[in-house]
Formats: C-alpha cells, sequence, structure tokens
C-alpha cells in the first residue's frame, strides 16, 4: 500500500518541533506529492494556533508553493470541538484562509460554554471512574460530531476514539452522508481495526496520515497502513492511497 498524502501535520505554530519548510522538505524526501500543514486551533489552551497567525502560514505557504511545485502544499487546522452543538474554534473568516479543515477533539481545548464544559470535558473524565456516565459521553461526543459534519464543510475528522469515546457507527453514517473524511491515525492508532470495519460498513471513506510533531515522523504511516491491512480495508476507499 502506497500512501501519497500527509493531511495531519504540526510545526512550531502548535506544538511541533519543526517549522513548514521542514515538514515539507521532509515530506519531499518521502516522495509525497501532497501535504497539509494542519496546527492545533486557537481553543487548545497550551498549544492552539493564534489567529492572527494564520494569515502568516497562509503567506509561507503560498511561497513555498512557488518554490517546491512538485508537491502541494496547503494550509489546514485541525479545529477543535467546543460545544455540544458540533462548534468549532475557528470562525468563517479563518476558514476562507483554509484549503482543509480538519476538526477532532482534545482534551485541551476550552469549551464555548458552561454547559459544554460539563458536558464535553467534566463528564467526559468523570466518565473513566464512574461507569454510569459514560454511555452518556458517548452520545454526547457523538452527537457534537454529527452535528459540526452537518454544520461546516470538514475534510477530516482526525483521530475519532482517540480523546473520547464515540459511536463509530453513527459518526461513520453522518460523515459518508456529508463526504467526510475518518482518519486512521498512525501516531494514535485510532480508528482502531474493529472501529475501521464498522465505519466501512457504513460507506465511510478514509485517509492513512502520520500526526507528525516532528519533521522526520512526516510520511511516517506504517501503523495506519498495518491497521487497514488488518481492517481488510482497499486502497478505493482510502483517498491518499495510490488505487
Amino acid at each position: 500500500m502506497k500512501i501519497f498524502a500527509d493531511y495531519h501535520t504540526h510545526t512550531k505554530y502548535s506544538h511541533g518541533k519543526g517549522t513548514i519548510r521542514q515538514n515539507v522538505e521532509a515530506a519531499i524526501k518521502k516522495g509525497l506529492k501532497e501535504i497539509v500543514i494542519s496546527d492545533h486551533g486557537p481553543a487548545h489552551v497550551f498549544y492552539g494556533v493564534r489567529k492572527k497567525q494564520l494569515k502568516e502560514m497562509r503567506e509561507k505557504i503560498d511561497k513555498l508553493q512557488s518554490e517546491y511545485p512538485q508537491i502541494k502544499i496547503m494550509l489546514g487546522v485541525e479545529a477543535n470541538i467546543i460545544s455540544c452543538d458540533g462548534d468549532i474554534d475557528v470562525d468563517e473568516e479563518d476558514i476562507k484562509l483554509l484549503d482543509k479543515l480538519l476538526v477532532g477533539f482534545h482534551n485541551g481545548a476550552m469549551p464555548k460554554d458552561f454547559k459544554s464544559f460539563y458536558n464535553l470535558s467534566v463528564k467526559n473524565k468523570l466518565s473513566k471512574i464512574i461507569p454510569s456516565f459514560k454511555g452518556e459521553c458517548r452520545r454526547l461526543n457523538t452527537e457534537a460530531l454529527v452535528k459540526a459534519i452537518n454544520k461546516y464543510d470538514i475534510f477530516l475528522i482526525t483521530h475519532p476514539g482517540a480523546k473520547v469515546d464515540i459511536d463509530t457507527r453513527i459518526l461513520a453514517r453522518a460523515a459518508a452522508k456529508r463526504g467526510t473524511i475518518l482518519e486512521i491515525n498512525s501516531s494514535h492508532g485510532y480508528m482502531t481495526s474493529e472501529y475501521v470495519k464498522i465505519a466501512m460498513e457504513e460507506g465511510a471513506y478514509f485517509a492513512i496520515d502520520s500526526d507528525a510533531h516532528n519533521p522526520k515522523d512526516v510520511g511516517n504511516f506504517e501503523k495506519g497502513i498495518e491497521i487497514a491491512k488488518k481492517a481488510g480495508l482497499s486502497e478505493d476507499r482510502i483517498v491518499n492511497a495510490l488505487k
């Protein structure tokens, strides 16, 4: 299985170790044809990219694209779910700057309001020690993601199931209907092969990404490929695999 694009990479603009240029050059060395720079959205308390930096990143990527025409360089954001209604932490003005919108759950993201803080942050933490919370958290997390998919033009849901519990079947059904891709993350190991099998049944499409936080990890897809193969996922359902 040959993967030609890495849609999920981080730089120093959030908590990556390298620059945009270093990620791009690493991708070229790996023989990739496309790369997305997708730093964390601004609601991430510790690692979020600042709003004013998005324009700066856009300009840098456009310049690098002229320098490296052999690879398609795209600006993305790994936006955070910040409310039970599926709101994310980038607005329409920010989205216009992007080539790809990625969305996921992160423990370090600051929710939009108290209700969302309690339901998406506090309850998820309590569910690890109070079993009776687990079912409700699974429902609320899934509903928030589905609402986001229906509200925004989302390219990719990052590592579904890695940070909070979700109902894979319901998520996959919504993603397939809207043309949103589900990620097999080579860093986190999510989606798991079991999740992939369920999502396949609902008609979902997938991308295998590195989630690189260091330029040397750009294009490292081994774990994701292993998950895909274990699930019996064929290349025609993986948007960044050569057919």
